[in-house]
């Protein structure tokens, strides 16, 4: 298994002056953040530059307004054509694909009203039509469109890994596992792991109380022996935030982590 940190993380003006520092703090690459209104694709030539100095960014975590399943049609469809455009540009640096949530702090089934304005088997149809669009622009760029579960508080649609799982129609829609929300929507952690095991592309971590790993009260040992025992062999991308300045924390948490590795 390989560390990456997401972007906004690591100091510096440049990927490459990022990517230094992320090196430097044991690290093996970035983790992107893909905006909307296509400003991902307008730093195609920023990331090209980066590419070609030895950068490392084989993915990229959504970071838009609305998503692929908003309750607005208009939103939905310019989600999907967010997403198809960042495909397409990850699939050009050579990398494996773009992460989404269903939706993020659009509705909690935890919190009044309590009564979506969509039904599950409606909420499960725009899902499936969106992934479905996006699974084949992934497959024709040679990348992932990856779906991450997030807790009952940040969306009703999709909490746990096999939520995820359930959407997987082709070889090009998979799962990514969030240790964050796992440590709240999982009976079991390492047993949902395993058991979602062919399907989890990618993984982000971070701690029970959403600040770096170390900080917090879960088994890193059980997870990451319990990934390692399926052969997981893909990132663990640090998504967290940092109690404490990243100069200092960002080289302890590389070292937290990699003893369990």
């Amino acid at each position: 298994m390989k560390l990456a940190v997401q972007e906004q993380l690591l100091p510096g003006r440049t990927l490459q002056e990022k990517f230094a520092f992320a090196v430097d703090a044991g690290f093996d690459a970035i983790e992107l953040r893909g905006k909307g209104d296509f400003h991902f694709a307008g730093r195609l030539t920023e990331f090209k530059r980066a590419l070609a100095d030895g950068v490392v960014m084989p993915t990229v975590c959504v970071d838009m307004p609305h998503f692929i399943g908003d309750f607005d049609p208009a939103k939905r469809k310019d989600a999907i054509q967010q997403l198809r455009s960042q495909l397409t540009v990850i699939g050009e640096l050579g990398g494996i694909g773009v992460m989404t949530p269903a939706s993020w702090g659009q509705f909690s089934l935890r919190l009044p009203p309590f009564v979506p304005p969509r039904s599950p088997e409606e909420d499960r149809e725009v899902l499936a039509e969106a992934l479905g669009i996006l699974g084949e622009h992934a497959q024709r760029n040679g990348v992932l469109i990856m779906l991450e579960p997030l807790n009952r508080y940040e969306n009703h649609m999709v909490n746990t890994l096999a939520d995820a799982v359930s959407y997987c129609a082709m070889d090009s829609i998979r799962v990514v596992g969030d240790t964050y929300h796992m440590n709240i929507e999982e009976d079991d952690p390492c047993r949902a792991l395993a058991e979602a095991a062919p399907h989890i592309a990618h993984m982000q971590i971070s701690e029970s109380n959403r600040n770096q790993p170390g900080t917090g009260h879960l088994d890193w040992g059980a997870q990451l022996a319990t990934l390692d025992a399926f052969g997981y062999d893909g990132y663990l991308a640090l998504e967290c935030r940092l109690r404490g300045e990243p100069e200092i924390v960002l080289p302890q948490t590389a070292a937290f982590v990699r003893k369990f590795l």
